[in-house]
């Protein structure tokens, strides 16, 4: 089998299993009668340097209940405008976000930042589109919003339905960086910092070089299983290893509560036992099926997601050794 074929039969399947899980996680609510659609509250910015704010997800999985604020997101305020850091899982996320940096600073928003292509931190971007406010991204993360974010969207649609999802739809950045790069937005230096593929092929992290406060997107997850899609492991490692001896005041995971920067190597830790645990199972002739059953992550079982993520990036690791 060639390496593009190998690649989209383990991205569907391990899609497979993530949804499947995911709308048996939310199958009770799916079951009440539709409602509605309440305006949406917003986590409210706080500020964890100056001028830069952080609007912190719950960190679960999206389900109707928290009408998928999940996913970390901000933006920095500068002398000259506002930088925003990744746009929420839906257009009314979009539009409230915008309205909560509205009543921080009458500033205008000059630039979106995806950090990766990951659904809960790009579907929020048509909001900051119809208000002709440039969204860059790397190219790589680009590209797969192109190509595979309608499949997403559909997912999302399904789990929160029609009228929670209303306006969203694949917004495709139009600025786009395929290196590690500095930018001046708002009046802010902010490095782009790209390692290579890792948790996906396009990750970028942000650094406010002012403040030292690092948005770390997709690299980084604190007290929630990552969901593997597009990674590289080694490229994943390696660049948490770089990140880690950057001169970071403070980091925002994609997920979870911000932390200094030793703290981000959990991730890295998660991600060695599990690959460890998947190789032994699959020398040791343990069947697809049943490494997705046994095969544990003991350190880290009381993280969100584990029931649900772990098996997926069990079959993923899985697939990928089988490879001729």
């Amino acid at each position: 089998m060639v390496k593009g074929s190998f690649r989209g039969r383990a991205w569907v399947l391990g899609c497979a299993v993530l949804v499947a899980a995911r709308i048996a996680h939310a199958a009770a609510a799916d079951a009440l009668p539709a409602q509605p659609a309440l305006p949406l509250v917003v986590p409210a910015p706080v500020q964890v340097a100056q001028g830069v704010y952080v609007m912190q997800g719950n960190g679960d999985a999206v389900a109707p209940a928290n009408r998928g604020v999940v996913a970390n997101n901000g933006f920095i305020v500068g002398s000259g405008g506002v930088t925003v850091i990744d746009t929420g899982s839906s257009y009314r996320y979009g539009r409230a976000m915008i309205e909560a940096i509205h009543t921080i600073t009458p500033l205008p928003i000059q630039l979106v930042i995806i950090t990766h292509q990951a659904p809960e931190f790009v579907f929020g971007a048509a909001a900051f589109r119809d208000r002709d406010i440039p969204i860059l991204a790397h190219q790589r993360a680009a590209e797969l919003i192109r190509d595979r974010c309608a499949i997403c969207l559909k997912n999302l649609r399904h789990t929160l339905g029609e009228e929670e999802m209303a306006g969203s739809r694949v917004t495709v950045p139009d600025r786009r960086v395929d290196g590690t790069t500095t930018i001046d937005s708002g009046g802010r230096a902010l490095q782009l910092l790209h390692f290579g593929p890792a948790s996906t092929p396009g990750d970028l992290a942000v650094l406010d070089t002012s403040t030292g406060v690092l948005f770390a997107g997709g690299l980084v997850s604190i007290g929630r299983i990552p969901e593997l899609r597009n990674e590289s492991i080694p490229g994943w490692l390696a660049a948490l290893d770089q990140l880690a001896v950057l001169d970071t005041r403070l980091v925002v995971p994609g997920f979870g509560p911000p932390v200094q920067r030793q703290d981000i190597m959990q991730t890295g830790a998660y991600l060695r036992e599990l690959d460890a645990g998947v190789r032994r199972a699959y020398a040791s002739g343990v069947g697809l099926t049943e490494a997705m059953r046994t095969v544990q992550a003991p350190s880290f079982t009381r993280y969100r997601l584990y029931a649900i993520a772990q098996p997926a990036n069990v079959q993923r690791l899985y697939l990928q050794l089988e490879k001729p």
